[in-house]
């Protein structure tokens, strides 16, 4: 190691940061099914997700390579242009959090790189063709594949278990999904964790203390694990709960379903050296478990704001970078007054949090704004018309129809005993 300068060690500082906010606002990827449908308490949910995150940062370095040598020209770019890039992407995860919206990390992390490295040495200095290959494309084949699979998965999964015994086989889906997703967690490790490997690594050649193309030293990766399985422990709750929640209501088939199509994708990526944002990879998943059920219901108005969140995540992060990085660019007391805003910012964000607290113990309230229930005359239709034969799982639910609109109806007002009683007419 030839140096390590104080500008260095706070892009590593500040890296390591936004590792534990894509590891808490990412929770939700893993274990919001798992948590919504009760196959995994909320803090053992967590907890296991933490570990195996940890776990997959040390499966594979692709993803981290593709970041390091392979979006931006590593020829000029200082350790300021990282530290601008990992502001934006900041403060673009805390602000997503805060309004419990399921963005992409990994989008916001290119977005600020791109942002900021454009900034400092024109767009020259972005190679497009990996940035369309690699990131673009597969920001939006990601979710359409996880989305169709889980769809054919649920309907195959509900057609194989139709004349299984109901509680066996209740009880076979929560440990089919509790491994799943365990999956989606060793696949996150693998994808998510491996991108501030990159970036820490793309910092230490522009600080000149690795030579160009070096893959990510021991200490980064361990670091960055921890990192992003401390994240993951805290749980980000309000993610968890739109993901779980506001975005459809599944049952543990569908939940199996969704993270089995959703791990798929994102360790196929990972292997190719993708940098997919598994939050779209996850949301996908569970749209398409949603509309694989007979009778399920995507919430498209909280879909809607979702998927102008994944459009804006890209612009909006570069455009804070590279604000950070003209700042930046003014000498040591720009970058401390980049560093003073995100500060002050990112306790502003916690502050604001805490007038709506959603912890493990309100995760699965069902408050969801946006909420799109069935309409009256459908539930009426549902009520007198006999039921079909139930799949597994179904059984449970199948007279809530009946319920529900008996209690949509008002009761009628209590009779005054003094009063004289209603003529009937004949």
């Amino acid at each position: 190691m030839e140096s390590f300068s104080l500008i260095l060690a706070i892009v590593v500082v500040t890296a390591l940061a936004f590792d534990f906010t894509n590891g808490f606002h990412d929770t939700a990827n893993a274990m919001a099914t798992t948590i919504s449908t009760g196959a995994l308490k909320p803090k053992v949910a967590v907890a296991m997700s933490a570990v195996l995150n940890l776990v997959g940062a040390f499966l594979s370095v692709e993803v981290a390579n593709t970041i390091s040598k392979g979006l931006v020209d590593e020829a000029g770019i200082r350790p300021e242009v990282i530290f601008a890039a990992l502001v934006g992407a900041i403060l673009w995860n805390l602000l997503t959090w805060l309004v419990g919206l399921p963005s992409s990390s990994s989008h916001a992390l290119m977005g600020g790189l791109i942002g900021a490295t454009v900034a400092s040495a024109g767009f020259g200095a972005v190679h497009g063709d990996v940035l369309v290959t690699k990131v673009l494309i597969p920001a939006i084949a990601a979710p359409l594949v996880a989305g169709v699979a889980a769809m054919f998965a649920t309907r195959l999964t509900y057609r194989l278990g139709r004349d299984a015994d109901g509680k066996a086989s209740a009880k076979g889906y929560r440990a089919g999904q509790i491994a799943s997703a365990g999956l989606v967690s060793l696949a996150h490790g693998t994808n998510d964790a491996q991108k501030t490997m990159g970036i820490i690594t793309l910092a230490l050649v522009a600080g000149g203390t690795l030579a160009p193309d070096s893959d990510p030293p021991m200490w980064v990766i361990l670091s960055a694990g921890i990192a992003i399985a401390l994240g993951t422990y805290l749980g980000g709750w309000r993610i968890i709960r739109t993901m779980g929640k506001g975005l459809t209501d599944l049952r543990p088939q569908q939940g199996f379903a969704a993270q089995t199509s959703a791990a798929t994708v994102i360790l196929a990526s990972s292997h190719l050296g993708f940098s997919l944002s598994t939050t779209h990879s996850v949301s996908g998943a569970v749209m398409g478990a949603g509309l694989g059920r007979k009778g399920g219901v995507v919430r498209w108005s909280t879909a809607t704001r979702m998927f102008v969140a994944w459009g804006l995540t890209l612009p909006a992060a570069a455009l804070v970078a590279a604000v950070a990085e003209w700042v930046c660019g003014f000498g040591d007391w720009g970058t401390a007054l980049v560093a003073v805003f995100l500060v002050a910012s990112s306790a502003a964000i916690w502050k604001i949090s805490r007038r709506e607290v959603v912890d493990h113990t309100n995760v699965n309230d069902h408050d969801v704004p946006g909420e799109e229930p069935s309409g009256v005359v459908t539930q009426a239709i549902a009520a007198v018309t006999p039921p079909p034969a139930c799949t597994v799982g179904e059984e449970a639910t199948a007279g809530t129809a009946g319920e529900e609109l008996a209690a949509a109806i008002p009761a009628p007002a209590p009779t005054d005993p003094a009063s004289p009683p209603a003529r009937t007419t004949v």
